[in-house]
């Protein structure tokens, strides 16, 4: 078990800066929404607040990150989009699961 170390600082409603051991970054959102921004790229979050539900989608890599043979990592194309949809997606099917377990147990 390795020694870890976070902190985080409100600059503003909605604006917080984040220092860990390993580096800082920007996160701008509140409750159910948060883009942040960090050495490692753009990562956005969409969740339902309260029930522990979220989806979270890098939206760009490292600019210096290379691969084995040195050339730099390309972005991946489309099928990373819509984490409003893919969330909606999920919380149906949790809805349905916990309907089809409620018929069960009558």
């Amino acid at each position: 078990m390795g020694l870890r170390f976070r902190r985080r600082i409100r600059l503003a409603k909605g604006v917080y800066v984040n220092l860990s051991k390993s580096g800082s970054s920007l996160s701008l959102g509140g409750h159910g929404a948060t883009v942040n921004i960090g050495q490692h790229g753009v990562r956005e979050t969409v969740g339902i607040p309260g029930t522990g539900i979220s989806y979270s989608h890098q939206m760009g890599g490292h600019p210096h990150q290379a691969q084995a043979g040195g050339a730099p990592v390309q972005p991946r194309q489309g099928g990373g989009g819509r984490p409003l949809l893919k969330l909606l997606g999920v919380v149906v099917l949790v809805i349905m699961a916990a309907g089809f377990v409620s018929a069960l147990m009558q």
